[in-house]
């Protein structure tokens, strides 16, 4: 369960759970949230320590496909969606770090930043090659400029949730369409981004609800096997691994309309350089 501050609570979806309070480096917290994971248990310097380095593959996969997309030559776009799926990450590190108010901005905030850049990419994939549509640009952006200022003063993070989920809501409503009437041989790879993504939204809703059954449990296990049981952690790798495959899906939408013929690989052997993330690249 999402634990509150007394002095900041509203209306929320979140259900209060027992806190339990030990001194940690960063001092006490300041966010509004303060997530299931025991504070200070690991690591006497990081605050929530598997909500933390489970952030690691939403940094480190993003960057290697923000290289590659750049290296391939492929619109800058999709750069930038993988680099913001890379701030989402670092954002979120150090927010559950620290459990600082500041930190949790630098992660929530991104979210809907980097989610508007991957609206922007799935619903322009058919317009023509180098060409900028300006009127997507202006919404997205005085979306991302009115969630900001309200969320900044309403300090309400079901706000923030609802607004992720509607551009989250469009993402899907957009691949559907894609892959149900424009390319449905794309049907494996749109389903599995978006099946991944869901099942970390379901672990994320069950840490929520069952935070007290969930501490209880791993007061009976060894460390490493409770550690299994941080659902939060398992939302950060399982939403990580969807959003990077579903920026997989739509550059590779992208290239088909452009006749680039893609080619989507699960692993290439480069030497001693050999890795396991997904990359589009244009066929010969």
């Amino acid at each position: 369960m999402v634990i509150q501050h007394p002095s900041r609570l509203s209306c929320s979806f979140s259900i209060m759970a027992p806190y339990v309070d030990r001194q940690g480096f960063w001092g006490p917290p300041t966010s509004t949230l303060d997530w299931c994971e025991e504070n200070y248990v690991v690591s006497f310097y990081i605050a929530e320590f598997w909500n933390t380095v489970s952030n690691l593959i939403m940094i480190l996969p993003p960057i290697y496909g923000a290289i590659q997309t750049f290296k391939n030559g492929l619109e800058i776009c999709y750069v930038f969606s993988f680099l913001g799926l890379a701030a989402v990450g670092i954002g979120s590190w150090c927010f559950h770090m620290t459990l600082k108010y500041e930190m949790q901005l630098l992660d929530e905030l991104p979210m809907i930043y980097s989610c508007c850049v991957f609206v922007y990419c799935l619903y322009e994939c058919f317009k023509q090659e180098k060409s900028i549509s300006y009127l997507p640009i202006v919404i997205l952006l005085a979306f991302s400029v009115t969630v900001t200022v309200v969320y900044l003063q309403w300090k309400e993070p079901v706000f923030h949730q609802v607004m992720y989920g509607i551009l989250v809501g469009s993402l899907v409503f957009r691949s559907v369409f894609i892959v149900s009437w424009v390319y449905p041989w794309m049907k494996s790879l749109c389903y599995t981004s978006l099946g991944v993504f869901l099942l970390g939204f379901f672990l994320w809703n069950v840490d929520n609800l069952l935070c007290d059954s969930l501490r209880a449990t791993r007061q009976r296990l060894p460390p490493v096997v409770g550690a299994v049981t941080q659902l939060h952690a398992w939302w950060h790798i399982l939403t990580g691994l969807g959003s990077y495959l579903h920026i997989i899906f739509s550059l590779q939408t992208r290239t088909t309309y452009l006749k680039h013929r893609p080619k989507v690989q699960c692993c290439s052997a480069d030497g001693l350089r050999t890795r396991r993330d997904l990359a589009v690249r244009q066929g010969p």
